[in-house]
């Protein structure tokens, strides 16, 4: 009698009011799927915290800007003198080569920046991935990130938490729509948790597949919950805090909204030169008749040489992040100072250096230093504006905010994610009618230009809809 009454229970909450009980298992998994997502993601950041301390850090002496929001296992070293410039430019040969000999031996899949894996994923192979990208992705991402290599933590992390979501859907036999559905909302979770913005990356995992205006509407409320409990799990290790601290500067006079239109502009080039380098150097090592476990090494190499003269751009830059939003701010004091020049040098060596690493093969993200040139862009902007209209009372550091949502807008093609991302990772909610403004024009003169090449226009013309 008692197990009958907790099947009927099960069913009247599960398959009533017109849900069925093929739904709520769904719901189940994605649930599990958060779970996993979030101590993937957990084990992932510890993973980078270790391997940029040995690397970066011990040897070659290189302490980035603190970022509010990072708990690092290791005790902070406060006056760490001029870093070794030298092992600077060696470090990102060896996490390359390093990174992408294991990646060819365990798991081929796993290489490349992750997210574009998991959209073709989607499209072509019904969600599918395998189990071996979870450990080989974290360890060779860790190395290429960790010993200076210019790319982001996010493309590793949709692609380990995706692969969480796949493996569990094949571990239950679940159907195609339902192994995609669990797929897009692991690496939404995985999103979510790293960067501390449960709800742009469940609004990320809906917006990245398509580089239109379709949405993947299907995967929303379950990637809502698969991020949220991802957000919590990783949370409860490493704080609750926002990732990036900056005042709490808002919108008071609509005469900058024409600034912020000349602001679109500037970023909306800045994000098809981003692009533009990205794919021609990729094709360019696809091209090149060499060992493709060889290719990181070179593309370390002149990483490395960048980073030689500007150390900054080196590892995943959000350190810069967290400069550029304090910029002439009472916070400056803290995370030390930025010139117009040095943002301008840090953006354009960023962009070079990043399409050089993830280009070559190395295992990163595009969507980090995407923020990077974003934030940089947009700052080094502000401090022009403020030098021509000193009267108006501009902050710098807004426009690094706003600006860094209108990069990702023009180069990810994830307008709405951009918009809620910018404000969860910064805590700051009051510039949401300028970051509305300008991610919607970036995106409209981004005309269709996307980082990611997998991405299809419109749901009618993806394989997973026809």
């Amino acid at each position: 009698m008692f197990k009958r009454f907790i099947f009927e229970w099960l069913k009247f909450w599960v398959g009533g009011g017109g849900i069925s009980v093929k739904t709520g298992r769904i719901f189940v998994l994605c649930a599990v799927v958060g779970v996993a997502s979030g101590l993937a993601a957990s084990g992932f950041y510890w993973l980078l915290d270790v391997s940029r301390h040995y690397l970066m850090e011990s040897l070659g002496n290189l302490y980035s800007i603190p970022v509010a929001g990072e708990r690092s296992c290791f005790p902070e070293v406060k006056d760490p003198g001029e870093p070794i410039r030298w092992i600077l430019v060696i470090l990102p040969i060896f996490g390359g080569v390093i990174s992408s000999i294991l990646i060819k031996w365990f798991a081929p899949d796993a290489g490349g920046h992750g997210t574009d894996s998991c959209i073709f994923s989607f499209h072509h192979k019904e969600g599918d991935m395998s189990w071996k990208i979870i450990p080989v992705k974290a360890v060779a991402s860790s190395m290429v990130i960790g010993s200076g290599g210019s790319a982001g933590s996010e493309g590793p992390i949709t692609q380990i938490a995706g692969a969480c979501g796949s493996l569990l859907g094949n571990l239950f036999h679940v159907k195609a729509a339902e192994r995609r559905v669990l797929m897009v909302a692991g690496l939404s979770a995985g999103v979510g948790a790293i960067f501390r913005a449960p709800l742009a990356g469940a609004l990320f995992g809906a917006e990245i597949l398509y580089s239109g205006l379709d949405i993947e509407y299907e995967v929303v409320i379950q990637s809502l919950m698969a991020s949220t409990i991802a957000y919590a799990i990783f949370c409860f290790f490493f704080g609750w805090q926002s990732f990036f601290a900056m005042p709490d500067w808002g919108f008071d006079n609509p005469v900058k909204l024409i600034l912020f239109v000349l602001l679109a502009l500037v970023v909306s080039l800045g994000a098809k030169l981003y692009i533009l380098i990205f794919r021609k150097t990729e094709q360019a090592f696809r091209r090149w008749d060499m060992p493709d476990w060889l290719k990181p090494g070179f593309g370390g190499l002149v990483t490395g040489i960048i980073g030689y003269f500007v150390p900054e751009i080196l590892g995943a830059g959000y350190g810069v992040i967290q400069g550029a939003l304090v910029v002439d701010s009472p916070l400056v004091n803290q995370y030390g100072a930025m010139t117009l020049g040095t943002l301008l040098l840090i953006f354009f060596g960023k962009i070079i250096a990043t399409s050089f690493t993830v280009g070559s093969g190395a295992s990163g993200g595009l969507f980090g230093p995407a923020l990077v040139s974003g934030s940089t862009l947009g700052a080094a902007f502000g401090l022009l504006m403020q030098m021509i209209f000193p009267m108006i009372g501009i902050h710098p550091g807004a426009f690094a905010l706003v600006g860094m949502a209108g990069f990702l807008a023009a180069t990810v093609r994830t307008p709405l994610a951009a918009i809620i991302m910018v404000s969860e990772i910064s805590g700051n909610h009051q510039l949401l009618l300028p970051t509305m403004w300008v991610c919607g024009m970036t995106y409209w003169l981004g005309n269709g230009w996307t980082i990611y090449r997998s991405q299809v226009l419109t749901r009618d013309r993806s394989p997973a809809h026809t």
